[in-house]
């Protein structure tokens, strides 16, 4: 038989039961549903994160120190004290290193901050004027730090949104006094709202100016005598100058800390902090699209039965067929084309509500939990692919079971 044939002739035998037909079709349209709207939940969540960390710059690198080794116990990244201020300006030396554009160096504390009644704990960023750029932050009110705040290690501070609000609520903070671990600071200015980062929300913390941190609130020195900072942010002039950045980073630091041997630090970028999120994030992608695919799973057993219970109800007809010439590929081709229009109309609905569950959901917030959605195309190949796969393998044994009737005992049957 013609394609044609084998489409109008399934068409019409579904018809004759469709109620029946359209529950098992449900399955499918729920399953592809679920599948679509959690991959779409999956996938925002994903490009939320890294928009996030490339709003903080994509030509930039993190210098940080190395791990201590004390009795056979590593310490982990960062765990030395091998960077120094000293090294941050040796890397703003243009002959040294061409590819950086600006460094900004950080030594980070904590403490608590008090202002009037008021009064929160939170982290204590020490940094240079620099720092505003390099991580691309912008100024609610007031001013940044100077170089003459860092010359004189003032004691001035920045406010991070979360922390002025926290701490004055609607007032301005420029001009106020705060304490820091006891000690008066007078705010400056305040930071526009950054949202959070894969170290933690930048809204929720104070700067003030490096030297302010290690002369009044937290001294650390190297074995050498510098004084140390736990990471150097560098800025280079152009993505594409990256690899090379690295290469004269490492020159530079390996010549002041006469290494002859492995390295003392570590050299990241944030394309390397977005490849490791985008990593986790596809993880648990794939483990939403599993968890759905259960669904997906019981639509494709409820077509089997129904075209197993077909294949009871048909038996005569298909003992006619067989009487009239009909082969057994015919035979498997007519129930395999019914499974594949059932599996095929759940997977083009369930495409469909998925899509409306996805720009329903994008943007809005349930439960305190924002929701951010991404439908893309490969979702919609993907439910077709699969809602023709579940036809196919869930109809194949049914097809089977009809096609292997011998035609005197189907004619028999009653």
């Amino acid at each position: 038989m013609s394609p044609q044939v084998f489409l109008i002739t399934a068409i019409s035998s579904l018809a004759a039961n469709k109620l029946r037909d359209a529950l098992t079709v449900l399955g499918i349209v729920i399953g592809v549903a679920a599948v679509i709207s959690l991959l779409s939940i999956g996938r925002g969540a994903q490009d939320a994160v890294t928009e996030r960390i490339q709003s903080l710059g994509t030509n930039l690198l993190f210098v940080r120190p190395g791990g201590t080794s004390q009795g056979g116990v590593f310490g982990g990244q960062g765990s030395a004290s091998t960077l120094t201020l000293e090294d941050a300006y040796a890397l703003q030396d243009q002959v040294l290193a061409p590819s950086v554009l600006l460094v900004a160096p950080e030594l980070g504390t904590s403490g608590q901050v008090v202002a009037g009644r008021e009064n929160t704990f939170t982290q204590i960023a020490g940094v240079t004027p620099e720092y505003l750029i390099v991580r691309e932050f912008t100024m609610a009110s007031g001013q940044f730090i100077t170089q003459a705040h860092v010359d004189r290690s003032s004691q001035v501070a920045v406010l991070g949104s979360s922390v002025a609000e926290t701490l004055f609520g609607f007032r301005d903070p420029v001009g106020q006094p705060v304490r820091i671990n006891g000690r008066q600071f007078m705010v400056v200015g305040v930071l526009e709202s950054k949202g959070g980062g894969f170290f933690g929300s930048f809204d929720d913390q104070v700067v003030v100016p490096i030297t302010t941190v290690y002369n009044r609130l937290s001294a650390t020195r190297t074995a050498e005598g510098g004084v140390s900072v736990q990471t150097i942010n560098v800025q280079v002039v152009d993505v594409d100058s990256m690899e090379q950045a690295v290469n004269e980073v490492g020159t530079v630091l390996r010549f002041r800390h006469r290494i002859a041997g492995e390295d003392d630090f570590t050299v990241s970028s944030q394309q390397d902090t977005i490849e490791t999120l985008e990593d986790t994030t596809d993880t648990f992608i794939v483990f939403l699209g599993a968890i759905a695919g259960i669904s997906l799973l019981v639509g494709g057993i409820g077509i089997m039965d129904i075209m197993l219970v077909s294949v009871t109800e048909r038996t005569r007809e298909i003992g006619i067929r067989k009487a009239m010439g009909a082969k057994r590929r015919d035979i498997m081709l007519q129930f395999l084309a019914e499974a594949s229009l059932l599996s095929l109309g759940g997977g083009g609905l369930g495409l469909g509500l998925g899509a409306l569950l996805s720009w329903v959901l994008d943007d809005r917030t349930l439960g305190g939990q924002s929701f951010q959605t991404s439908f893309s195309g490969d979702f919609a190949v993907m439910a077709l692919v699969v809602g023709a796969g579940i036809g196919l393998f869930f109809g194949i044994y049914p097809a089977t079971r009809a096609a292997k009737l011998h035609p005197i005992d189907a004619l028999r049957y009653e």
